[in-house]
């Protein structure tokens, strides 16, 4: 079993490619797999049935029966990106298959171990993250560019919306990406042109990237998400349904606590932060920070380069240059809006929605499990990542707002 990955720091300029940064798909995977050999047959045919396995209660069952298999037959990065994905999926849907009231405590050795094994050769934490749920999980359906996901849950056409407008983000940010390696060299060489430009093109994707969010609306309902996708994407770390964790049987006798997938886990906004200089608040930023544990450590790497980098605001500041002032702030702008959208999101698919499903819950009659549609309750005030949703989302676009240059 083998990443590949190379991860050594390159100088400056920064190169993409070897951060594992697509020139054309940014931090999403360049054309992923979408089968694993043959050997792993046990596993993908779980994966495929997962919706109908976990509506009708039967994925522990499978689980239970699936044979141990050894992680030594994947090769390369692409191989094993899929095999986490899916022992991600299948391992959500093994512990949220009864709903918040029925948890599990253990992982069973048979799906635990391999999971663990893979999760270890990428550098990824062993649960469902964005790397997974997003990055890794298209493929396209047809010549026509048309996309689909690899693999699924409940949730129907709004998971698949939720998962490939989120895509659409993180291909709208790709010129920004390439932005970032330009101004940095820019201003190493001092040259204000090709700064101002970078800057301009930094701005239009941010912007390129709330016309893609705005999308939500037409492909997600803020119910099916509320009450039956969300609970798929939500960890055992700072969770009252799971307040003692996971064990993962065969690995660690002790539960392990990790967090839930989550939009802090894309590598764009933490690279777009570091390059503006925007300074988050001390717990907000320490919550972010823990995050990039579970980013694939190349683009992580990405992050930190750039924050070890020459002060982009520092040298516009110094610049007196009006046309540079304007460009720097109009990025600040474009991130503090897209941040503002965010929260508009954010507002419809959890805090209203929550508000609903309360008086649904009270309501005779009212089931407990996903298959039945019942909201749960545990993380209505918080983020699947943990984090109090709108304390959290409010700071840091207020802090990006501060980051602006004055007059």
């Amino acid at each position: 079993m083998e990443a590949g990955d190379d991860t050594e720091e390159p100088p400056l300029p920064l190169e993409l490619g070897r951060f594992q940064v697509s020139e054309e798909f940014g931090f999403l995977l360049p054309d992923p797999l979408t089968e694993l050999p043959a050997a792993y047959g046990p596993w993908m045919d779980i994966a495929h049935e997962l919706p109908q396995l976990i509506m009708s209660h039967q994925l522990r069952a499978r689980v239970h029966q699936m044979p141990q298999l050894s992680t030594q037959h994947l090769r390369g990065r692409e191989q094993l990106h899929l095999a986490h994905l899916v022992l991600s999926f299948i391992t959500m849907g093994y512990v949220w298959q009864e709903g918040e009231e029925g948890t599990v405590q253990v992982l069973p050795r048979n799906l635990a171990v391999p999971y663990w094994e893979v999760s270890q050769a990428l550098g990824l934490p062993p649960i469902l993250s964005h790397a997974d749920f997003v990055l890794a999980n298209w493929r396209r359906k047809d010549p026509h560019g048309n996309l689909d996901t690899i693999i699924t849950l409940p949730g129907g056409d709004s998971l698949r919306g939720f998962i490939l407008v989120t895509l659409l983000v993180e291909k709208a940010a790709v010129p920004g990406i390439k932005a970032i390696t330009q101004a940095l060299e820019a201003v190493l060489q001092c040259d204000g042109d090709t700064l101002h430009r970078a800057l301009e093109e930094l701005a239009g994707a941010i912007e390129a990237m709330s016309a893609a969010l705005r999308r939500m609306h037409d492909y997600v309902d803020p119910e099916v998400f509320y009450s039956v996708i969300r609970i798929f994407l939500s960890g055992w770390k700072d969770n009252p349904a799971m307040p003692h964790g996971l064990v993962y049987e065969g690995v660690s006798p002790e539960a392990l606590a990790f967090s839930g997938g989550s939009a802090a886990q894309s590598t764009v906004l933490h690279a777009f932060d570091e390059l503006l200089g925007i300074c988050h608040r001390q717990d907000t930023a320490a919550f972010l920070h823990r995050m990039r544990d579970y980013m694939p450590p190349p683009h992580r790497a990405f992050v930190e380069r750039i924050r070890g980098a020459v002060s982009l605001r520092q040298h516009v500041l110094a610049s007196g240059d009006p046309r540079l002032r304007l460009a720097f702030n109009r990025c600040v702008s474009a991130l503090t809006d897209f941040r503002s959208y965010h929260i508009t999101i954010v507002t419809k698919y959890i805090a209203t929605a929550a508000a609903k499903a309360r008086a649904r819950r009270a309501e005779p009659g009212a089931r407990a499990g996903p298959s039945a549609g019942k909201a749960p309750s545990a993380l209505e005030d918080k983020g699947t990542g943990g984090s109090h949703i709108f304390t959290f989302l409010k700071s840091i676009r207020d802090t990006t707002r501060e980051g602006m240059i004055s007059a």
